[in-house]
């Protein structure tokens, strides 16, 4: 596919894609909080996934059925789009500090290598990669470390971007790393992507109660998901499962995968978070409508890339691609 210098349109192939935090962001066109996020040109032509919830939550939304449920380990990239951008978000539960951190031994942690058998191939102009900031730590950075040069090793230059989520006005304290990669030949003649700019600071982070504060008095699904929480009582002490209330003119805690791993209260309310609070908290736009089970829904936000955060990236890769050649 070639980019039209008037017009740029930017083919996208999503490994991992879950329920579409990180391809939203990059397609934009959506509405959060008041505020437009403006169409970006990317257009996503292939998506996949394993769990087949998210992949029918991927479709529902988007439309289509171009999101397929697949495991990528078994998936040969020659069958796969050839596409300019590969994005991916891939596993990070062995990579989590609350996961079981069987780091590149275990099946899950290899599954990056996906992502470079499809880099190997097709050869995209760029791909970018999302994990949990762990990574840095893990083997004194001897696992970020590996991963970088094996991205490398596929002919590209690497670089890996700390973005800590309220420094881009997203309402929650969530760092990611992105892992930006750009083909050899590419980066010899266009360099490298800029990092976006921080905006925000400790002085003017966004609260929770910025993101939520209009559901205080919602308690049916007038807003998708409003109605559905779990129910739990506060621990009397100690570290029990009532340790993370939020603070209402703080970003909230990192809303996770694994709901029962730790419980958030509301930061006035009696309750835990609806799942609603949690996709807001987010950054999904409302009518973005999780369909399963409370447990099942909020595995799926917790696991997203904030779109709002990805828009912000992408942004920055659309900027470097429209300085690009392509052939």
């Amino acid at each position: 596919m070639t980019a039209n210098k008037q017009n740029p349109s930017y083919s996208v192939v999503s490994y991992f894609c879950g329920c579409g935090g990180l391809d939203l962001g990059f397609r934009g066109a959506f509405r959060y909080h008041d505020e437009e996020y403006k169409p970006l040109p990317f257009v996503i032509s292939a998506a996949y996934d394993k769990d087949e919830r998210c992949v029918k939550i991927y479709n529902n939304y988007f439309g289509g059925k171009h999101a397929e449920s697949v495991d990528l380990s078994e998936k040969d990239a020659n069958d796969v789009p050839k596409a300019m951008v590969l994005i991916g978000g891939f596993p990070c539960q062995e990579f989590s500090s609350c996961g079981p951190l069987g780091g590149l031994e275990s099946d899950r942690g290899k599954l990056y290598k996906t992502l470079i058998n499809y880099m190997k191939i097709h050869k995209p102009t760029i791909a970018i990669g999302e994990n949990v900031v762990n990574l840095e730590r893990m083997q004194n950075g001897e696992v970020l470390a590996k991963i970088k040069k094996d991205l490398a090793d596929a002919g590209y230059e690497v670089r890996v971007w700390n973005m800590f989520a309220p420094d881009y006005g997203i309402p929650q304290r969530r760092t990611r790393l992105f892992f930006i990669c750009v083909r050899s030949d590419i980066y010899k003649k266009f360099g490298f992507p800029d990092k976006p700019e921080v905006k925000f600071n400790e002085h003017n982070y966004r609260s929770i109660e910025w993101a939520i504060g209009d559901l205080v008095n919602v308690a049916d699904d007038s807003v998708p998901n409003q109605d559905q929480y779990f129910g739990a009582s506060k621990a009397k002490n100690g570290n029990g499962q009532g340790d993370e209330s939020n603070k209402k003119d703080k970003p909230a805690y990192t809303i996770r995968a694994n709901p029962k791993s730790r419980v958030q209260f509301h930061y006035s309310l009696p309750r835990r978070l609806t799942v609603r609070e949690c996709a807001r908290i987010q950054t999904f736009p409302d009518d973005f409508k999780f369909t399963y089970a409370k447990t099942a829904s909020v595995s799926q936000i917790g696991n997203a890339v904030p779109p709002v955060l990805a828009h912000i990236v992408a942004e920055s890769i659309a900027n470097f691609m429209e300085k690009v050649e392509v052939e």
